[in-house]
């Protein structure tokens, strides 16, 4: 056998002069594609702004939506508003989550005594994603105050809430019955054969992997939540839109109008970009049998 302490040190690799050369030709094609796509991508966006700011009406146009002036006069009232539609959003969000799996979780039970409850849950799914959200909002904000119960609040903001968790749990409860659906036959099978019942199969197996799975689709609804806390303008709570509205109509300026846009685009392209990110990663995992 031969001695370990006799046999010399390996040489270091060293690449190919072939595969050197392959090395070379990938990255000058690399920054040919980049180079490409800079110039392709600057010319494009030069003549869009050329055929705005040439256009006959650009100085009307710049006047009324992209004034200085009026940006910096109605942008403390305009941040006010917009912290009304963040905390609406943070305040739906955990708790669509909640009545979303609960929903999902009803609709895969198969004890017969939850029949009633899966019936309930089919109905609630179907019906509200047949109501456009503005119409829920519409009939809570000014439907339920007008039963006049006792004990409850009339709080527009409240309701508006309400409204928006109603609407989105049953998108959310869709988007988390697709990835318990999703999760392979055979993790069920692997579960019944450790002697696992259904509840801990759904609580240990399928619903971690479930909630993987859905992780960006879930952070797409919750971008569009975002977006939709603005449909509270139209029932006169103090939004950031509402804000917007009522500068403009005061001062005949649409300047906030652009300013509430930029608000929002500043919390929902980061959530893009996350959204984009997790769905690769996912990707990468399910790929590589992770899952």
């Amino acid at each position: 056998m031969t001695d370990p302490a006799a046999v010399p040190d390996a040489a270091p690799w060293t690449p190919s002069p072939r595969e050197l050369e392959r090395r070379r030709v990938r990255r000058r094609l690399r920054v040919r594609r980049i180079l490409i796509a800079s110039v392709a991508t600057l010319l494009a966006v030069l003549a869009l702004v050329a055929a705005i700011v040439l256009s006959p009406g650009w100085e009307r146009v710049q006047v009324t939506f992209f004034d200085p002036e009026h940006a910096r006069e109605s942008f403390p009232a305009l941040v006010d508003g917009f912290w009304i539609n963040v905390k609406m959003f943070l305040i739906a969000e955990p708790i669509i989550l909640v009545i979303g799996l609960a929903l999902a979780l009803v609709r895969q039970s198969r004890s017969p005594w939850f029949v009633p409850l899966r019936a309930a849950a089919v109905l609630y799914t179907d019906v509200v994603r047949g109501i456009p959200t503005l119409l829920l909002v519409f009939l809570f904000v000014f439907g339920i105050p007008g039963l006049q119960l006792q004990g409850v609040t009339n709080d527009p903001f409240f309701w508006a809430t309400v409204a928006l968790v109603v609407s989105y749990s049953a998108y959310v409860g869709e988007v988390f019955r697709s990835g318990i659906e999703a999760v392979h036959p055979s993790q069920l099978a692997s579960a019944d054969a450790l002697g696992l019942s259904r509840g801990q199969t759904m609580r240990y197996v399928v619903v971690p992997q479930a909630v993987r799975r859905v992780v960006p689709p879930l952070l797409n609804d919750f971008v569009s939540l975002q977006k939709d806390t603005a449909l509270v303008a139209s029932v006169s709570i103090f939004d950031a839109l509402f804000s917007a509205r009522d500068y403009a109509n005061y001062n005949f300026n649409f300047t906030p109008y652009v300013v509430v846009a930029l608000f929002f685009v500043a919390i929902t392209i980061p959530l893009a970009r996350l959204c984009d990110w997790l769905a690769r990663r996912v990707t990468r995992r399910e790929q590589a049998g992770a899952l």
